[in-house]
């Protein structure tokens, strides 16, 4: 089994990452819980939920399903969550298992970190993508203008990742969390990024998966300990989240998955980088790993203003400039603001280039 620790401000808490451990809940949950609610989602619901809940050895168990997809991080289902476990009384040593992927964790921490100011909850993704976002305590659902904008920093108890359920992923998840873990290796581990860049998708092994896991989440990990609340070098985690959350909220959350929209992000960064740090990093070698992986590349018609009004929404932007991740080598990220003018034109230029046959 691989195990890491993270520490927190609050509290330090253990990655899992191994075969069948859904199955051995228990084993995992350090305190003596008055109740525990389970909540996933409609497609992870069925393939998992009755393994994690023999796993589980309380008479006080609740579950209950959300629609999968990114649609489902909203204020409505947030209510109803919240409505349900007032309704099967959970009290201030209740537990929230969050079964599922980033939407389920996102959503479920953030029902967690509010419901009676806050109870304990446990992370059990069923998404390479979830490998980032169970990590390093971010929980959020979002708005119409803007994803993730409704939020806080609250860290899980633990989070206990069986890669077996990653058997049943489509292949646009694979991108989607291949997407993360390419955003760490360049961020932070040129080593990583050579053993990654040459990998067809369809051919990873388990080991391979566990052990690209492993690395990811380690990143993850090591800059979420250095800066829990985002003031610092933890923004270096948003490499190509700027127009990726853009892309998201213009095309309607959903349509294109979160991993994709990073990837498409990660190689505007790139180019912006090449040209202003005037140097080779990569964007060839990953346009051609993206393209050899069926990642979706295509802006589709979105407008270029309505995209830089978007990314006006972004957390990171201030009095309204907007701020991106670059890189000035590999391994060094930089935040770096840009006008409008220079967005423009850098969109138009990027926009051409992935349209053209």
């Amino acid at each position: 089994m691989n195990e890491l620790v993270v520490h927190t401000s609050t509290h330090s808490y253990n990655i899992y990452i191994d075969e069948q451990i859904r199955y051995q809940i228990s084993k995992f949950i350090a305190n003596d819980y008055s109740s525990i609610f389970i909540i996933s989602d409609d497609q992870v619901a069925p393939l998992y939920l009755d393994d994690i809940m023999t796993g589980i050895e309380t008479e006080r168990i609740f579950h209950t399903v959300i629609p999968s997809g990114e649609a489902s991080k909203n204020i409505d289902q947030y209510y109803r969550l919240q409505t349900i476990a007032m309704e099967k009384k959970l009290d201030r040593r209740s537990l929230i298992i969050a079964l599922g992927g980033g939407v389920v964790g996102d959503l479920a921490g953030f029902v967690a970190a509010t419901f009676m100011r806050g109870i304990d909850y446990i992370q059990v993704p069923t998404t390479i993508l979830a490998h980032d976002s169970s990590v390093g305590g971010k929980v959020a659902i979002n708005h119409e203008l803007g994803k993730n904008m409704i939020g806080n920093f609250y860290p899980p108890k633990a989070v206990i990742y069986d890669v077996n359920t990653l058997k049943t992923l489509p292949d646009h998840e694979i991108r989607s969390g291949y997407a993360e873990l390419i955003k760490e290796a360049f961020i932070a581990n040129a080593e990583f990024l050579q053993q990654l860049l040459p990998l067809t998708l369809a051919t990873i092994s388990n080991d391979q998966l566990k052990d690209h896991l492993f690395q990811g989440v380690k990143i993850k990990a090591d800059i979420v300990e250095k800066d829990e609340k985002e003031l610092n070098i933890r923004k270096f985690l948003n490499f190509g989240h700027t127009l990726a959350h853009a892309l998201e909220a213009e095309l309607g959350y959903g349509k294109i998955t979160h991993g994709e929209a990073v990837a498409i992000g990660m190689l505007f960064a790139l180019k912006i980088s090449e040209h202003k740090y005037n140097k080779s990093l990569y964007y060839d070698q990953l346009l051609n790993w993206l393209q050899g992986n069926n990642y979706p590349l295509s802006l589709f018609h979105t407008g270029i203003d309505q995209l830089i009004n978007a990314m006006k929404l972004d957390k990171k932007a201030q009095y309204q400039q907007i701020q991106m991740v670059l890189l000035s080598s590999i391994g060094k990220p930089v935040v770096v603001n840009l006008t409008d003018d220079e967005l423009h034109s850098y969109l138009q230029s990027f926009k051409k280039e992935l349209s053209a046959p």
